[in-house]
């Protein structure tokens, strides 16, 4: 039996250079202080448009028709919605651009009509599970490789999570005079670089005085590797997923699912929609009002097991 002879790796089109795009997303960098995630999934929801739109000539070219076409084509690739949306919002956001600073008469996607967003209610854990995760780190036996601060270090990561509800880029980007210890609070940098105080727990802050003095960190950024570096998200995001696997919760942990708690919690104990809104950095109430519906929910579950005529 003959050996198939291993094929060559098939080689991607490059794209022209656009001029358009490229100022474009220049404008976002430099004036919207876009974060590098979202430039990069600008940049690349428009190179996919003109890669896998059909005899793609020009933007100025486009009509509304070509957009539905494209619509239609990334929902036959069986899309998820919010994926649909992220490739449309760079679109809407770029043509937004065009029309108002280089003065193009057309929108050509006010015209199309994308599917609605899904609306899954967030994954919230207890009071008692959250507490469950945080006891671990100076609980449980350290790695051997890590350093002696190391369990010091995630119990402050831990905690400023669920005391803050900050998300898992603004914890990793705080350096060490973020931390206000006189007025308890820390200084975030958000999405769109916006700055917003959050107030800062006890335990929370005793977690990260404890890690600061045993790692003797006293200026630059505040969370560190064990190189003395600035810890990167991934390495956030593996440290509670390490402490997850190690409290056995039926629910998979994630820094958002703390941010989820944390909001939720609030609320359940009688905090306002609007200081929530406010402590989570969302510039929308309406992003925020899902909360309600998860307190909402759990209201109803206590009621229909409890009342005697639910």
């Amino acid at each position: 039996m003959k050996k198939r002879k291993p094929q060559a790796p098939r080689e991607v089109a490059l794209l022209p250079h656009d001029e358009l795009t490229a100022d474009f997303l220049e404008f976002m960098n430099a004036e919207r202080r876009s974060s590098p995630r979202t430039l990069e999934n600008y940049r690349h929801a428009l190179d996919e448009f003109r890669r896998r739109l059909p005899g793609f000539e020009s933007w100025e070219a486009l009509t509304a028709d070509h957009f539905r076409q494209y619509l239609f084509a990334l929902m036959k690739r069986d899309l998820g919605r919010a994926t649909i949306r992220l490739h449309f919002a760079a679109m809407r956001s770029f043509f937004r651009w065009l029309t108002r600073r280089r003065g193009w008469k057309h929108n050509p996607l006010l015209d199309v009509q994308l599917p609605k967003q899904e609306k899954k209610l967030p994954v919230i854990l207890t009071v008692t599970q959250v507490i469950q995760m945080l006891d671990l780190p100076l609980a449980i036996q350290k790695d051997k490789q890590a350093p002696g601060w190391a369990p010091e270090r995630d119990a402050a990561i831990l905690e400023l999570f669920y005391s803050t509800g900050m998300r898992l880029s603004e914890l990793a980007s705080l350096d060490v005079q973020d931390i206000d210890t006189i007025s308890e609070c820390v200084r975030v940098i958000g999405k769109g670089r916006k700055e917003r105080l959050c107030p800062i727990g006890g335990p929370a802050l005793m977690a990260i005085q404890r890690y600061r003095q045993k790692a003797a960190v006293h200026e630059g950024p505040l969370f560190r590797s064990k190189l003395g570096t600035r810890i990167t998200n991934q390495a956030i995001a593996d440290v509670v997923d390490k402490y997850w696997k190690k409290s056995g919760l039926p629910i998979h942990v994630t820094p958002h699912k703390l941010r989820h708690s944390f909001a939720t919690h609030l609320l359940n104990n009688g905090a306002d929609l609007r200081s929530v809104q406010t402590l989570l950095g969302h510039a929308s109430l309406s992003t925020t009002q899902i909360y309600t519906h998860v307190s909402t929910q759990r209201m109803k579950e206590v009621y229909e097991s409890a009342h005697p005529r639910a």
